[in-house]
């Protein structure tokens, strides 16, 4: 490997398995020092003892991202073990999908609360540490990369939860990229496609093949994600990339389309022919996933 993110501290959420798992293994390829975070502490020791085999350093940590001092908690192991942060890969996350019509309070609740609140917590925590690094005089070249999805970006029939908090990451990134960066911090996101435990048994499309490239695999994901933790991405901040097999394309967000100004207030009798108008100048959007 190249030694990327040689000596680099990161942080990876949701780390025991899956995308989080392949990302921890990938940086520890690529001479970091990682702290694998996940709530199953088998699954932690595990990815750890990996990395240890292949000649890596690791620690383990299972706090609870969504949970504030657990958040706090997860930062300062990076602090305690490795003296530094300098990467937050906010990955954690489940699903709870069902229709809007029968989707239940508690399983709103649980994914907003673990994507949404699961990605602001440690952010806001190694915030504070870079913002008082940076005052201190020394400046952090520091990297979060937050995980969104296109179910965020476009929109997913039967995932209203899941939608909703990864539109609420992409938001996120945006904000915290503009925030941050006087503080030395770049703040990204991507929108993977792989497979994991929350997509093999739901999309048949991320089955594993038989032979060939495995263009589903976790590991496909995790390059990018090294690459933008590294010191070398210093330039590219509040992007949001969808990366699948061995596809990276940099996703386009809301965008200001075409106007009409009348200089005063419309009376709404006159708005049907503006708004088609409108909709006859601005491109068709893309479609939700799973929409008939």
């Amino acid at each position: 490997m190249s030694g990327l993110c040689r000596d680099r501290v990161v942080v990876v959420t949701g780390a025991g398995r899956g995308i989080g798992r392949a990302h921890a293994l990938a940086f520890a390829a690529e001479g970091a020092l990682v702290v694998v975070n996940d709530v199953d502490g088998d699954a932690t020791a595990g990815v750890v003892a990996e990395i240890e085999a292949l000649g890596g350093k690791a620690v383990a940590n299972t706090s609870d991202v969504a949970d504030w001092a657990g958040a706090r908690e997860l930062i300062g192991t990076a602090l305690a073990n490795f003296g530094r942060l300098d990467v937050l890969v906010n990955n954690a996350g489940f699903l709870r999908d069902r229709m809007l019509v029968n989707l239940a309070e508690d399983e709103w609740d649980a994914v907003i609360r673990v994507h949404l609140k699961g990605h602001f917590a440690p952010l806001r925590h190694a915030a504070e540490h870079w913002r008082a690094e940076a005052k201190a005089g020394r400046t952090p070249s520091a990297r979060v990369i937050n995980t969104s999805s296109g179910a965020g970006l476009l929109g997913s029939v039967g995932q209203g939860n899941y939608s909703a908090a990864k539109a609420g990451i992409a938001g996120l990134t945006v904000v915290a990229a503009a925030e941050l960066a006087r503080y030395g911090v770049t703040v990204n996101a991507i929108a993977p496609a792989a497979r994991t435990r929350m997509t093999e048994g739901v999309f048949a499309s991320m089955a594993r093949p038989d032979e060939g490239f495995d263009a589903m695999a976790p590991e496909n994901v995790s390059p990018l994600v090294v690459w933008l933790g590294s010191a070398e991405s210093a330039h590219v901040t509040g992007r949001v990339f969808e990366v699948e097999g061995g596809k990276v394309s940099l996703a386009q967000s809301w965008r200001h389309g075409p106007v009409v100004d009348k200089g005063k207030r419309w009376d709404p009798a006159e708005l049907g022919p503006v708004v088609a108008g409108l909709l006859e100048r601005a491109p068709e959007p893309e479609p939700v996933y799973g929409a008939s």
